[in-house]
């Protein structure tokens, strides 16, 4: 048994279905990606699994457990991080943590300990004394975590976590949810950001309409809708109807965005029968997860 499970999950808003019939099976210590434009359902999949929002229709459990008929004891052993900063402004950081503790409570010493630990797990003790005005917003979605991680979670749900921070901030939470997943934390992650699931997820769920349109593992998706690699041309005015016949004479699937036509599954080889066509410049590069999502939201996803 996994530990989360969903089959035929539904979720309406009168007469709107947010989430249509999906199933998932999330197994321990993975992480899983719920990936979509906006609107696609992934945050009210997330908050059903929270027990914010009780199902439609369909099953749906957390570590075996019903979510709608025992949701207090489901959520004590869940960390979450939503989209939104709800840290209280009021407190120092080290407070935040401990306010939060109580909720689950835990004896004030070992909330002292486990704050200490998190605030220096998440590089964050030499911040511990300052209210969240005198920090970075980098710092705020660090504490997030922290916090999240307070009551020892078997399960965090992490809903778009590092949307608005610089790369710098993106990439020390990364590494801290790497270290998460060593310690056999299942993770359940929504984003936008491609680059952020490819790095993190085990596998991913592509959404749009409230369905499920993919599953599977990043590289295995990309190897078989886009293929491994891809070469960018980007075309000017002049000769442009030649230039897409010369592509269109490779037999590769393409697709053209504005002045760019990308060539799914382009070999190196093909790169000379492309010289001469007119092009301001060309790239050849490894195929990527956004490269898929940019595939599907051109043909099939619509906001």
């Amino acid at each position: 048994m996994g530990v989360v499970e969903a089959r035929q999950l539904e979720r309406d808003f009168g007469a709107f279905r947010a989430v249509d019939g999906i199933a998932f099976n999330i197994e321990e210590g993975e992480c899983y990606g719920f990936l979509g434009p906006n609107g696609a359902g992934k945050t009210t999949t997330v908050r059903m699994i929270q027990g914010l929002l009780p199902r439609t229709g369909g099953d749906l459990t957390v570590f075996g457990k019903d979510i709608d008929r025992e949701p207090v004891s489901i959520k004590a052993d869940l960390g979450v991080v939503s989209q939104e900063n709800n840290l209280d402004r009021d407190l120092t950081v080290r407070q935040n943590l401990l306010t939060y503790a109580r909720y689950f409570d835990i004896e004030p010493e070992v909330a002292q300990s486990r704050a200490d630990e998190l605030l220096k797990f998440l590089h964050l003790d030499g911040k511990k004394g300052d209210k969240l005005s005198a920090i970075s917003g980098g710092m705020q979605r660090r504490l997030a975590i922290a916090r999240a991680l307070i009551n020892g979670p078997r399960l965090m749900l992490l809903d778009e976590p590092t949307t608005g921070l610089d790369p710098q901030a993106r990439h020390m939470i990364w590494a801290r949810l790497r270290s998460l997943k060593k310690q056999k934390i299942t993770m359940i992650l929504t984003t936008h950001y491609m680059e952020e699931a490819e790095r993190l997820c085990d596998r991913v769920a592509i959404m749009n309409g409230g369905k499920i349109l993919m599953e599977g593992k990043p590289s295995e998706l990309v190897k078989d809708v886009i293929g491994e690699e891809v070469i960018e041309l980007n075309l000017g005015d002049e000769n442009r109807q030649a230039a897409l016949n010369r592509v269109r004479a490779l037999g590769a699937a393409y697709e053209m965005h504005g002045d760019t036509v990308y060539i799914y599954n382009g070999r190196h080889e093909m790169l000379s029968a492309l010289v001469g066509i007119g092009h301001r410049s060309v790239l050849h590069r490894k195929a990527t997860l956004e490269d898929l999502f940019l595939k599907l939201a051109g043909r099939t996803l619509v906001d």
